[in-house]
């Protein structure tokens, strides 16, 4: 576990809608439903900005969303497509800040404190962030920037879509004060049921609860945490991965590209690059995965799995070339990025019977 000294909280713009939007324009201008069928029991997963100011969010009722806004389009949600986006993203962001902790497929950490010597450098870094993401994805984020999670957390949401908030060290409990006692991170229905019943409206009054009043609403170890966040008291360092499950390298094209010979030597290049990191690692991969971002900048990804690990280029750039032909005979069209990634990794080289 790495605890930063600045830490930032990366929120993805709703997200699955944001997607459906780019991959369909017409969609931007409605008001914009990902979730179940309206007409039986579904529910929303997320909703554009123009929906939302009909009182739609997440979790609702399919039906009772339909019902607040006749004219939402609705569209059921597409996992692998918000997947791709979603790496994309994230190979995006750690170009830029390498360590994180990523909480969910549109959320997560950045550790700031590693890039950035003082909080001034952190609101740099942090467009910057912002800024390579719309460039790479067309995609809006969110960013709060702090000394802890929590502060970082709330302050992503605090200017949506597309803001940065920097809560500068030891302002954490002003900056929190004002929010109503729901958005603190941690406060569940029951939690905010019980606060609100006593008075406890905002995060403020929460903080400011003596030890025997927060014992008679929140009793255990459950109330003290929440007093001490609602203070800006978050000692929670991020949470890293301990293995690195795949390896990639990509380039995005001065000019869109069409011309199938060079796609294919700078595939075959990239192929190198990833084969010498797996051996340096000892390790080897099942699956080659090649990456194609489009002129419009929507992303697609075709992969293929192997039986046996490999780590060798020539094996890596003809599979990655290959699974280039495939996306471009589904879906033709000009380039501005490709990509060769690799998982499935094994901590050790196997003997290999025959080609593949």
């Amino acid at each position: 576990m790495a605890v930063p000294g600045i830490v930032a909280h990366l929120d993805l713009d709703a997200f699955f809608a944001a997607v459906e939007e780019l991959e369909n324009p017409e969609l931007r201008t409605k008001a914009l439903v990902v979730g179940g069928d309206p007409r039986g029991r579904g529910v929303v997963a997320t909703a554009n900005y123009t929906a939302r100011r009909y009182g739609i969010h997440s979790a609702m009722s399919a039906a009772e969303a339909i019902r607040r806004c006749p004219q939402a389009v609705f569209v059921r949600p597409r996992h692998a497509l918000y997947r791709e986006y979603s790496r994309h993203v994230w190979s995006t962001v750690r170009g830029i800040a390498p360590t994180l902790e990523q909480t969910g497929i549109d959320e997560g950490y950045l550790d700031l404190g590693e890039v950035a010597r003082d909080f001034l450098e952190a609101r740099v870094v942090a467009e910057a962030v912002r800024t390579a993401v719309r460039a790479a994805t067309s995609l809006t984020c969110s960013l709060g920037v702090a000394s802890c999670k929590v502060a970082a957390k709330v302050g992503s949401d605090a200017r949506k879509p597309g803001g940065l908030v920097v809560v500068a060290p030891g302002r954490e409990a002003a900056f929190l004060a004002p929010f109503e006692v729901r958005r603190l991170p941690g406060v569940g229905p029951k939690a905010e049921e019980r606060l609100r019943a006593a008075g406890i409206e905002t995060v403020g009054a929460l903080a400011a609860l003596d030890d025997g009043a927060l014992r008679r609403l929140l009793p255990g170890s459950v109330g003290r945490l929440l007093r001490d966040r609602a203070r800006g008291i978050d000692p929670r360092g991020l949470e890293l991965d301990a293995e690195r499950i795949s390896i990639s390298v990509e380039n995005t094209f001065e000019r869109d590209l069409v011309d199938r010979e060079r796609l294919h030597d700078e595939l075959r290049g990239m192929a190198v690059e990833v084969a010498a990191s797996l051996r340096r690692s000892g390790q080897t991969a099942r699956t080659v995965t090649t990456k194609l971002r489009y002129d419009d900048f929507s992303i697609r990804s075709r992969s293929t799995s192997l039986e046996v690990g490999i780590d060798d280029p020539e094996q890596i750039g003809r599979l990655a070339c290959g699974l280039l032909d495939r996306g471009l005979r589904d879906r033709p069209g000009a380039l501005r990025l490709v990509g060769v990634g690799v998982s499935g990794l094994a901590a050790h080289r196997q003997l290999q019977l025959g080609g593949i």
